[in-house]
């Protein structure tokens, strides 16, 4: 139990999608009392509902009376600009914003809300689980205490790391925000390879599953560089080293995994213009 998120005062969350309830769920596990908890979204989904009725929490449609102490962003980039004007109301002198809309820069959070107290930040959907990491960089009205207010909640869903320079965040989303997609599409392929080998389907995604699923928990307790693991799984001259004669070719797969995120920054850049 945090006692950070005890003592942190209301907490608004505007838009109960997939990740604002996986940090919204992490907040109250982590200690944040119900009653400091206000759920705002105009046309919340069958999860969202869910989600109330088992911390019974209401969820109102737009946001109204309480000046919560901190207000945590969770919308589509595209509503930002008008998610913004209607939350006017609810913006008070000791209101922090921690904003997790991809793309959007402070200057245009600042522009929008009327003040320098917020933070941009990027998750990852692995926060559902406690085992995510964000990128984060303050604003520049933003104290110490708000930091520590703000590494409090997004710490419930896994490690923290703060940036001074903003354009290192369209970087962050498009590695760790995006790259949990690209991980289970691996497994995709990594099937899909195995069905042409002539293995039969569930068989095939079930071998998948289960060596990300083991490479992952290996990575996670074992403190070797990345590097070292792989040449651990690897004989010279064995099945693995021929395989990764392909993986590590020229055009094999870092520079794909390059030009990947090169596409995922260049738009998550675009989003910030629009």
């Amino acid at each position: 139990m945090s006692a950070a998120l005890q003592t942190i005062g209301p907490v608004m969350l505007v838009g109960a999608g997939k990740m604002g309830l996986a940090l919204a769920r992490g907040w109250l596990e982590g200690g944040l009392p119900t009653g400091n908890l206000v759920l705002v979204d105009p046309s919340p989904g069958q999860a969202a509902q869910d989600f109330a009725q088992d911390y019974e929490l209401p969820i109102s449609s737009e946001a109204h009376g309480l000046l919560p102490n901190v207000l945590v962003l969770a919308v589509k980039p595209q509503i930002i600009d008008e998610v913004m004007e209607g939350l006017a109301p609810v913006i008070g002198p000791t209101t922090l914003v921690v904003s997790i809309a991809a793309g959007i820069d402070i200057a245009r959070l600042t522009r929008g809300f009327g003040m320098g107290r917020v933070v941009r930040t990027m998750p990852n959907t692995p926060a559902q689980i406690g085992k995510g990491i964000t990128g984060a960089v303050a604003g520049p009205e933003v104290t110490e205490m708000d930091r520590l207010g703000a590494e409090a909640l997004l710490g419930t869903s896994g490690p923290v790391l703060w940036f001074d320079d903003e354009a290192h965040l369209d970087a962050v989303t498009a590695v760790s925000g995006s790259g949990p997609a690209y991980v289970f599409h691996l497994v995709e392929a990594l099937a899909e390879a195995g069905r042409r080998q002539g293995l039969p389907n569930g068989v095939a995604e079930k071998l998948a599953r289960q060596t990300v699923i083991g490479a992952a928990a290996l990575l996670d307790v074992d403190p070797a560089a990345p590097a070292v693991l792989r040449e651990n799984v690897t004989s010279p001259n064995g099945t693995t080293a021929a395989g990764l004669g392909v993986l590590m070719a020229e055009d094999g797969l870092v520079s794909l995994i390059d030009r990947t995120v090169a596409a995922a920054r260049r738009r998550s850049e675009e989003l910030g213009r629009s």
